[in-house]
């Protein structure tokens, strides 16, 4: 719709969705100093605002280019809830509670995927893809009005936290130098980079390969995005049985197996299509123990600076998903292997980052 509307292709309108994710990184670096410094909720409140305008900006735009900066400007605005909320959960709860608040919040950020293509889908049958924008607006008006009347504070303002640029650089350095932060964002944001890679990939394999209808493949997408979710909630049970370090380092280490597999099936002409659909749920699963486990683990050291350190963990994993999504596009390969090769680079560097940060730190 936009393509013809805006008379051009739809690689040039998937633009838009790249510099989405490129707005999405770079914010929450931007963020994570100004929640230490003012409290959670008044970044909130200006990222929110901001979120709002560019909505309407991007229901108003009238050309490609507008389209893909308004977009932009509203994934700086989008993200300030991101990092903040990844904060108050280590504000609100401790070390282990946290990590099934974790689980608890990538339930509900996994519900999205299975009802967002179908609603905005008829919504841009029913009113034009215009609409779209609007309903976000709309949506993101409840949500400031709910983060005003009924969100607590989780972090008084802090004016000692400096905003010069040249602080903040030194800042995010310090907290890469801790090695427990390092040792689970990094395999964390390696792990969760699979996700991306699966996100660029299915389309291909499952419509392209497999001749798959949209409905048939929004199924398809719905019944994996399960697979996060349990994840996610089977996590919350092994937390009371075993120790969230170990709960992540079976999890990346399962999921190195399952890359594995999938890249010598898809080579060897192993798997149909409920082969691939199994081993795609396999491989997300694991995604749904890693996740919240590392983001306990990598904001466990910090309490003054746990802004900063959710912005950063925030950007280390939109930034090496956005490059494990990009690498799909590059690798020339049949799109199944592609994908099976960054599957397994990103579990195989998850799984070694992690042995080698947690060795590093038990020498002394």
């Amino acid at each position: 719709m936009i393509a013809r509307e805006f008379g051009t292709t739809t690689p040039r309108v998937s633009l838009s969705l790249s510099s989405y994710f490129i707005g999405l990184a770079l914010g929450q670096l931007f963020y994570g100093p100004f929640l230490d410094r003012f409290g959670r909720k008044p970044p909130v409140y200006f990222g929110l605002i901001i979120y709002i305008a560019a909505s309407f900006a991007c229901l108003l735009s009238q050309s490609i280019e507008g389209l893909i900066a308004f977009r932009f400007f509203q994934a700086l605005g989008g993200c300030a809830a991101q990092v903040a909320s990844i904060a108050m959960v280590r504000d609100f709860f401790e070390e282990k509670e946290s990590a099934r608040v974790f689980s608890r919040l990538m339930l509900i950020l996994s519900v999205s995927p299975l009802f967002a293509p179908t609603v905005g889908g008829l919504i841009a049958a029913t009113w034009g893809w215009k609409a779209v924008f609007g309903t976000l607006a709309a949506i993101v008006v409840a949500i400031f009005l709910a983060v005003f009347f009924f969100l607590p504070e989780g972090h008084k303002a802090d004016p000692t936290i400096s905003l010069k640029p040249q602080n903040i650089a030194v800042e995010f350095f310090a907290i890469l130098r801790n090695s427990r932060f390092l040792a689970y964002a990094l395999s964390g944001a390696f792990s969760f980079a699979g996700l991306f890679a699966y996100l660029g990939g299915a389309p291909s394999i499952f419509m392209g390969t497999f001749h798959l209808t949209t409905k048939e493949f929004g199924a398809v997408f719905a019944l994996l995005s399960i697979g996060m979710v349990g994840g996610a909630q089977f996590n919350i049970w092994l937390s009371r049985l075993f120790t969230i370090e170990k709960i992540f380092k079976s999890a990346l280490a399962i999921q190195t197996v399952v890359g594995f597999f999938f890249l010598m099936g898809t080579i060897l002409n192993w798997y149909g299509l409920l082969g691939y659909i199994f081993i795609f749920y396999l491989y997300i699963s694991c995604i749904g123990l890693t996740y919240p486990n590392a983001a306990t683990l990598a904001l466990s050291p910090f309490s003054k600076n746990r802004g900063s350190a959710s912005a950063l963990l925030g950007f280390l994993q939109m930034g090496i998903g956005a490059l494990a999504s990009a690498a799909f596009g590059v690798l020339k390969f049949p799109p199944a292997i592609s994908l099976g090769i960054l599957f397994l680079v990103a579990a195989t560097l998850g799984l070694s980052n992690f042995l080698y940060l947690q060795g590093k730190r038990a020498r002394p």
